[in-house]
Formats: structure tokens, C-alpha cells, sequence
């Protein structure tokens, strides 16, 4: 199955729901990252919250920065060094 990938801000109570995640496939990253699955539900879904659609390759880099920049974080404090694991990239589905 293929999927979606768009930026759209959690607006907390209601951004999805239930019926949302029974109805397509829904995931979150950081950086306001969503992956969709890819049907009409999931689409209307993209509208309903204003989404952006992405590439995955746009959104991908997006998550890539994030991870960059708390990597960054991470090595300049010893306290985030005490109190967190290093930040690990990943690879979007």
C-alpha cells in the first residue's frame, strides 16, 4: 500500500479521531510530519486538517534537519547528555 506524506499542525482535541485511524492508515512524526495511507478517507483527511502534501523525500529531510539539530544539542550539553540518548536518524516508511 502506498502512502501520503503532508505537514499539518496538531491542533490537539479532534485533529484525528477514532474513526480517523480505523478508516486509513495515520501516522506522526516531528516536524508536523504525517504519513497517510493512501485513500480517499486519508485524502479528505489531508484537507480537513489543512495539510501540505510533501514528497517523501521533502518530508524525509524535514525529520532529517530535526535530528541534525538535536544531534547538535546533544553533543554541545552535557546535561542533555545526562538526561537523554543521543538522537537517531530514521527512515520514513
Amino acid at each position: 500500500m502506498a502512502n501520503i506524506y503532508c505537514t499539518a499542525t496538531n491542533t490537539g482535541k479532534g485533529f484525528y479521531t477514532h474513526q480517523d485511524r480505523n478508516d486509513f492508515y495515520l501516522s506522526g512524526y516531528p516536524g508536523d510530519v504525517w504519513i497517510i495511507g493512501d485513500n480517499s478517507k486519508g485524502a479528505a483527511w489531508i484537507n480537513r486538517v489543512s495539510g501540505i502534501g510533501k514528497l517523501k523525500a521533502e518530508a524525509q529531510k524535514i525529520i532529517d534537519d530535526l535530528t541534525e539539530e538535536g544531534q547538535v544539542r546533544w553533543e554541545a550539553s552535557p546535561e542533555e547528555q545526562a538526561l537523554h540518548s543521543r538522537p537517531v536518524k530514521y527512515t520514513l516508511p
